[in-house]
């Protein structure tokens, strides 16, 4: 089949979160047996080798009244087409999402701008897939049935807390008829929903995990889209998430320390060496993810005092609430055996799951969460809330950790 598989984010072009690493797995996992091209946006801040880009075509999209010049660029990664789009409004930014004071920006004309050039690029080269991702891109799905796009639409949904709401006044701009905003389209208390988009126009709909599925219908969790849900809940399906285990491979993976071998608790003491304050007689727990009410990094804030008289050390490496970054650093001066890094490294991430003891993960909700599925892998057991992909992933009889190595909890 010719996929067409488009995303804001993917790894290792431009990520700030778990959809850039789905984007780099999923693609990567089809295109060995399918053909499959990744289309995203074109980001200033993407750190890649911009010489490596070969120029597609230029084209002009017109919508909204106004005429947008739009360069399409390509290279082969990982046995697919990458294309990547250029625009000055998606593009001349030093930031992925948001501005400065602002919690969108100009976000709704920079991804429906991206939707159009999609939807445009699916009309000329007709794909029999096209798969949709998160709100970024769920207007796609509206423009191509306009455009009359061949091929069947798929569309996930990654989280459902972030939706794309925007001004009814800002409908013209984007390129989105009037007819459109009501209850059955894009239209949400009164102003628009990209997320709806997707939902209402696409030939099948998924999201991340099968409990996440279900759980999305109710009020509990549908983020105020569980009716609109429901009408659509006959296309709707819940697939697990992945992660690509090359790349999350302990036993050739050169961001950490020390290689495992047959024992994980020399593996662990190895990795542990390489980490300020860290100490072999003592567990090592880690938080690894964003900072916000979402991902439960304050229920642990409000447990710091007892936890910082147990004996054991506690890492949080992460970025998001300003607020919650500001307590952590303070507890990190204030209690010895906490640490706090502010910021997101990669091969930080990778050598802490390498030498943790336990992944802490006390999500309030979560669509499917990939921390838990690379902690496994590394020997490293995750301590989560039974809520969505964590309820279908972990489970209180223990597990293996995914290398068909011998293993039991006291080996660790």
């Amino acid at each position: 089949m010719k996929i067409l598989f488009c995303a804001s984010e993917a790894f290792p072009f431009a990520k700030s979160g778990g959809l850039a690493d789905v984007a780099h797995a999923l693609p990567k996992a089809l295109a060995q047996s399918d053909e499959v091209t990744l289309m995203l946006p074109l980001y200033r801040c993407m750190s890649f080798e911009r010489e490596r880009l070969q120029k597609m075509a230029e084209k002009r999209l017109s919508f909204g009244g106004a005429d947008y010049r739009v360069t399409l660029h390509t290279l082969q990664y990982a046995g697919m087409r990458v294309v990547f789009v250029e625009s000055p409004p998606l593009s001349e930014r030093d930031y992925l999402y948001g501005s400065p004071g602002s919690a969108y920006g100009d976000n709704d004309l920079r991804f429906a701008l991206f939707s159009h050039a999609i939807a445009a690029f699916a009309q000329e080269e007709r794909f029999d897939i096209l798969h949709l991702n998160d709100w970024h891109t769920a207007l796609a799905a509206l423009f191509a049935r306009e455009a009359e796009v061949e091929g069947k639409i798929l569309f996930t949904i990654h989280n459902l807390a972030y939706q794309g709401v925007f001004d009814e006044c800002r409908l013209s701009l984007l390129g989105i008829a009037k007819r459109h905003f009501q209850m059955d389209g894009v239209e949400f208390y009164g102003k628009i929903n990209f997320l709806k988009a997707g939902i209402a126009w696409c030939d099948a709909l998924t999201t991340v995990s099968p409990t996440y599925a279900k759980e999305i219908l109710t009020p509990e969790f549908g983020c105020g889209l569980e009716g609109f849900l429901r009408l659509h809940a006959g296309k709707l399906t819940g697939i697990l998430n992945g992660i690509d285990t090359t790349l999350f491979d302990p036993r050739n993976d050169a961001m950490i320390a020390c290689p495992m071998k047959r024992k994980i608790s020399t593996f662990k003491k190895c990795n542990k060496k390489v980490l300020s304050h860290a100490q072999n007689d003592l567990p090592l727990f880690v938080f690894i993810g964003r900072l916000t009410e979402q991902k439960g990094v304050d229920l642990l804030i409000a447990l710091v005092e007892e936890l910082a008289s147990l004996p054991l050390r506690f890492y949080f490496l992460g970025e998001g609430d300003p607020q919650i970054g500001m307590w952590l650093e303070q507890m990190s001066k204030t209690y010895e055996n906490m640490e706090y890094y502010s910021g997101y490294d990669e091969a930080f991430a990778h050598q802490l799951y390498a030498a943790a003891d336990f992944l802490v993960m006390p999500s309030r909700f979560e669509p499917c969460g990939l921390n838990q599925m690379i902690a496994m892998r590394y020997g490293t057991v995750p301590i989560v809330h039974a809520v969505g992909s964590l309820k279908d992933t972990v489970h209180a009889t223990g597990y293996r950790c995914g290398l068909g190595l011998p293993y039991t909890p006291n080996e660790a």
